[in-house]
């Protein structure tokens, strides 16, 4: 359950990421990468982190989440974030329907603001298929049509992309 609700929490901080200015140089980390890989699911600015943190944890903290359940959400998450970027060729069938991993999440890293804002949950598609923004059956983005719109010369040094969201 505590899965469930984190999901949803940090799937509406992610989609309000891309729809709001000041979230979005914060997010924008995350997207400047060029090529999928696991370890992207773990690239974030700090700041934009703790925001998906606490909208995924909020409500759970408020009905008293157990700390055996919060270590276990947090090495879910953890997991399912380098699942999600994986650079492999994971065919699970109709489970990419509910399961929000490498195939579907794949669209929402691509460089162009009309087709990349799709597919923002974390474990789950049911936030997605809410708000409308779930997609299927697209062909896989190739390296090169994945990154920041309208950005092509975004940082790519780390410490250099910690002080981006800050420059404009």
């Amino acid at each position: 359950m505590a899965i469930l609700v984190a999901d949803v929490g940090i799937t509406l901080a992610h989609f309000a990421s891309h729809k709001g200015a000041p979230l979005w140089r914060l997010h924008a980390v995350h997207h400047s990468v060029t090529r999928m890989y696991g370890f992207n699911g773990l690239m974030k600015h700090p700041l934009h982190q703790a925001v998906e943190t606490v909208a995924g944890t909020a409500p759970l903290l408020l009905i008293g989440l157990p700390m055996d359940v919060a270590a276990l959400l947090g090495f879910s998450a953890a997991i399912q974030v380098m699942l999600q970027h994986a650079n492999i060729d994971m065919r699970i069938g109709s489970l990419v329907q509910f399961w929000a991993v490498a195939p579907g999440h794949r669209h929402h890293h691509l460089a162009s603001k009309s087709d990349g804002d799709v597919n923002f949950g974390l474990f789950t598609t049911l936030t997605d298929r809410l708000l409308g923004t779930f997609v299927t059956g697209r062909p896989t983005p190739r390296d090169g049509e994945i990154g920041v719109a309208g950005a092509p010369d975004y940082p790519q040094a780390y410490l250099r992309q910690l002080t981006e969201p800050f420059r404009s």
